[in-house]
């Protein structure tokens, strides 16, 4: 029995031997050849340190965005705030040149009509008769439908046109069958027009033919 303990020890013996041997020939891997070796930077400490600097990065990167951004958005208030002042110089400068050219034409109407008012205080110191008075304020009254013309004030036409309320005001109708219906028989208050608008209209009567209306 003694012995064949002693055999059975020693095959074991001899065949963990072999299997060593082989292990040696065949290169098999060891359990500590089977695990990896771990990548730079995978350590703790390492994987710290790269994100702190990824961080760092980025905050200067927002930051360096933000100062541009801000020297834009001063550039543009700037500019809005020079173009403001511009339009309010503009829009001063247009007024006192809207004003002065309307003083401007008020002086040269003015002008105009000086000497009709010299005419008319002539008149009023004048000693002669009715008639010579009569005859001087006609002149007058044509001397002024002149500087109208000059300053293109035409009158209405009136008297013998159909009624037109565009430029026409009727104050009266007659009753008058040998007349056109809406015939103007007699102006009461001249109108006038500048050019083609109108400064004011006609005062008017008009005829009205029983006739016509009837029909």
């Amino acid at each position: 029995m003694t012995e064949n303990a002693t055999d059975a020890r020693s095959e074991a013996q001899n065949t963990e031997n072999e299997n060593a041997d082989e292990q040696a020939t065949t290169g098999t891997p060891k359990f500590n050849d089977i695990l990896p070796e771990p990548p730079p930077g995978s350590q703790p400490g390492a994987k710290a340190t790269g994100g702190a600097a990824a961080m760092a990065e980025t905050t200067a990167g927002l930051h360096e965005e933000y100062e541009r951004l801000r020297a834009e958005r001063d550039g543009l208030i700037d500019r809005l705030a020079r173009l403001q002042a511009e339009f309010d110089n503009a829009r001063k400068r247009e007024q006192r040149e809207r004003a002065d050219y309307r003083a401007f034409a008020v002086a040269d109407a003015v002008e105009q009509f000086l000497s009709v008012l010299d005419n008319f205080r002539l008149a009023l110191n004048s000693t002669g008769t009715a008639e010579q008075l009569r005859t001087g304020v006609e002149l007058i009254a044509k001397q002024m439908d002149e500087v109208l013309r000059g300053l293109n004030v035409t009158p209405v036409d009136t008297v013998g046109q159909p009624f037109d309320p565009r430029v026409h005001e009727a104050l009266e109708s007659v009753e008058r069958s040998d007349l056109p219906d809406h015939q103007v028989i007699d102006e009461i208050r001249r109108g006038y027009r500048i050019k083609e608008r109108l400064l004011r209209p006609a005062l008017v009567r008009i005829a009205v033919n029983p006739n016509v209306s009837e029909a």
